[in-house]
């Protein structure tokens, strides 16, 4: 199916959405009015600016407060439609779109709506236009889909349709089955938009939290079965209005938006995508670092031990148990910093899972790679971070390991038996772009979306996990974007004993971030503890949790560069992430950094 978004779903000017929506690969363009008169272009300019880019103007927008009003009002306001549909001649738009009323001029009166919306598309045929009504969620006197079908039904003029909007419907819990009762040639435009479930005024929630399909709760799948159904063969087209999206750049934003049409096709059956790959596990953590010794310390004393190097490049290999980190000094941690650079992912088909990663315009990543490295898939996630499709130790596929050549150190065992959760701090606009494509491209299933208050402002995150949780990604986004060492990324790792973990690290020289005694003196009145339990809790840093699964306890290292490691131990199948105590965690590493300086 043919592809149109909005320009005003994207920021700049609008010769840069254009090109946005042309690289991401849309077959056409929404213009919004704003956009055309705020532009030192001509419509003639706009219309080949287009034209060179391969982009169709499916629609201008919007018409507002036409019909139903006083005769001396509906002249001025045909002489409006003149100008307008003489300039989209020039711009070569065909459609129009023209919402209900808000006008405290309009008067609920559907057959005068109908007579004033069939001579408006009187004049438009004259132009060679045609005119498609909408249902606004907040009109004056018109605000459902059926509504606005029937006066369209009973106005009955060839060009004259209907233009169905998925947020003006799904926001006010209208029905959709009735979408079956229209002629698929009388949907004119079809307009998606997704949005989280908020109480709180339409237009206000209209206006700022629009998002992209699958971004929000709304079921725009089940909209779009409901649409095609009726044998509709325009195109699906975004209009997304959101204060995140028109701050950040338009082509990354016009990339998320193409990938969420994509999803969408896939979901209502019109999009032969490469099937999901689902990760089953966690091959490794790369780390890159200017200056690797902090790292090997801290990775010493949790029990690590340097198994092998890279054969051509700097890159040391750190073990215990299925845990591996990457330890990486190349030439991208000299600009960066200490940072979570790549993640391998077990997959039981990396050919297959990188196929759909590029139908799902993730970019490939090039790899500088000596003859007899194994040629490993990698893209990159919004936030940069690499990601590797790997098989470990499959007979049947090349293995990342042989790359590396042994050191002959055994690999300790200290108590960690693998990885149990990476946690990525994402851009401040990338989060719901993350989210889909942690979904969408991985296969991975997304969690609720949580909030967590952090001394300096409110926090975000969604965790996204594969069924057995053998892959768990935390996504956040930080309420300072600037203070990176607090809004850091972190490696989870598991045992069966955090307590013995927690001292074994100590006794080897490790710093464990120190918890305030406030918290555990909460802990004190909010559970019960066997003698001694909690004390040895205090004296450790170790934090404590309850779901209805079971118990989580855990506790932090201190942070090198932008990165910190977590102790953790899940008894009784906990399912969670101890969100409840990350406040804790914040300030404590607040104040910890402010002791240190760093």
């Amino acid at each position: 199916m043919r592809t149109s978004i909005a320009t005003v779903s994207l920021s700049g000017s609008l010769t840069e959405k254009l090109d946005a929506a042309a690289r991401a690969g849309f077959d056409g363009v929404e213009i919004f009015e704003n956009d055309l008169l705020a532009s030192p272009l001509t419509p003639e300019d706009v219309r080949a600016r287009c034209a060179d880019l391969g982009l169709r103007i499916d629609l201008y927008q919007p018409m507002r407060d036409i019909e139903a009003v006083p005769g001396a009002e509906f002249a001025r306001n045909l002489r409006r439609a003149r100008h307008k549909f003489e300039l989209m001649r020039r711009l070569g738009a065909g459609t129009v779109l023209v919402c209900s009323s808000v006008s405290p001029q309009a008067v609920d009166d559907d057959a005068l709506a109908a007579e004033q919306l069939s001579r408006l598309a009187d004049l438009a045929r004259e132009s060679g236009v045609r005119v498609a009504y909408e249902a606004l969620a907040w009109g004056r006197h018109v605000s459902t889909y059926d509504h606005a079908w029937r006066i369209v039904e009973t106005a009955g003029h060839p060009a004259l349709g209907t233009c169905l909007d998925s947020f003006h419907i799904l926001s006010r819990g209208t029905d959709t089955k009735g979408i079956a009762a229209i002629p698929g040639e009388k949907i004119f435009f079809l307009q998606l938009a997704d949005a989280p479930l908020l109480a709180m005024d339409v237009l206000q929630w209209s206006r700022h939290y629009r998002c992209f399909p699958g971004q929000g709760g709304f079921d725009v799948a089940g909209l779009v079965r409901h649409v095609l159904a009726t044998g509709y063969d325009g195109p699906l087209s975004l209009e997304v209005f959101n204060d995140v999206f028109r701050q950040a750049e338009a082509g990354p934003t016009a990339v998320d938006a193409r990938r969420s049409l994509l999803l969408l096709q896939e979901a209502v059956g019109e999009a032969p995508l490469p099937g999901p790959v689902v990760p089953t596990g966690v091959a490794f953590a790369e780390l890159v670092t200017p200056d690797a010794e902090p790292l090997a310390g801290l990775l010493g004393a949790l029990g690590f031990t340097r198994t092998a190097r890279h054969r051509g490049k700097p890159v040391v290999l750190w073990e215990q148990g299925d845990a591996r980190i990457l330890v990486n000094t190349g030439p991208p941690a000299r600009r960066d910093g200490t940072r979570l650079a790549a993640i391998g992912l077990e997959s039981p088909d990396p050919a297959g899972a990188a196929r759909r990663a590029e139908a799902l315009l993730a970019p490939v990543l090039p790899r500088r790679r000596a003859p007899g490295d194994a040629p490993l898939d990698a893209v990159a996630a919004p936030d940069g971070t690499e990601l590797f499709f790997c098989a470990t130790g499959r007979p049947d596929l090349p293995d990342w390991r042989a790359d590396f050549a042994d050191t002959g150190l055994p690999s300790d065992r200290a108590g960690i038996r693998g990885i149990d959760h990476l946690a990525l701090t994402q851009p401040w606009h990338h989060f719901d772009e993350a989210a889909l494509f942690h979904r969408g491209v991985l296969g991975l299933d997304a969690q609720e979306s949580v909030d967590v208050a952090d001394p300096y402002g409110l926090m975000r995150s969604r965790a996204v996990t594969n069924a057995d949780g053998s892959v768990r990604i935390a996504l956040t986004v930080g309420a300072a974007p600037t203070d990176d060492t607090v809004h850091a990324q972190h490696i989870a790792l598991v045992t069966d004993d955090v307590v013995a973990a927690a001292r074994r690290f100590r006794e080897a020289g490790g710093s464990l971030l120190p918890v305030p005694a406030s918290y555990h003196d909460d802990l004190a009145a909010r559970f019960e503890f066997a003698d001694g339990e909690l004390d040895t809790y205090r004296d450790l840093g170790i934090l404590y949790d309850r779901d209805a699964h079971g118990v989580f306890r855990h506790c932090y290292t201190r942070t090198v560069g932008r990165v910190f490691f977590e102790l953790v131990q899940r008894d009784g199948g906990y399912r969670g992430y101890g969100a409840a105590n990350a406040p804790v965690r914040l300030a404590a590493q607040h104040t910890a950094r402010a002791l240190t300086g760093g």
